[in-house]
């Protein structure tokens, strides 16, 4: 403790203990850490088609992308069509449950879409859905 008499008289030298303060911080940092979700995107910007019967998904956590030039893209890097099949699969053993998200530009070619769909199914993942946008969303 502090002694107010010997610091008022200039006898001792007042300090500051810096230890519970850096502890505070660190338990700061690390709530914030672990609280944090973090999303995964396809890493390019597309003009997604209309539909009115489009549904939210509640636990989609890959996401890939589809240009409408037809480049295939998975969490922000441009990948060969062969090559789903793998990355979705790694994805999948860190949480199989995830569903995957194809994110087409409606100006895409179908094939290129359906290809990489077929190689998320052929992946393993049970859920395989084409994102869209609601006519109330446009």
């Amino acid at each position: 403790m502090i002694d107010v008499r010997k610091s008022l008289r200039g006898g001792s030298e007042v300090s500051i203990n810096m230890g519970p303060l850096i502890d505070m911080v660190f338990l700061l940092l690390i709530f914030f850490v672990v609280t944090t979700s973090f999303v995964r995107e396809t890493g390019i910007e597309v003009q997604r088609s209309q539909a009115d019967t489009a549904e939210v998904v509640e636990h989609a956590t890959i996401m890939l992308g589809v240009s409408a030039e037809g480049h295939v893209y998975f969490e922000g890097r441009r990948v060969d069509v062969r090559s789903v099949r793998g990355l979705v699969e790694r994805a999948l053993a860190e949480d199989p449950e995830a569903g995957v998200v194809v994110v087409a530009d409606k100006n895409s070619n179908t094939g290129v879409v359906i290809k990489a769909m077929d190689q998320c199914r052929l992946a393993g993942a049970q859920s395989v859905s084409l994102a869209a946008i609601r006519e109330a969303e446009s």
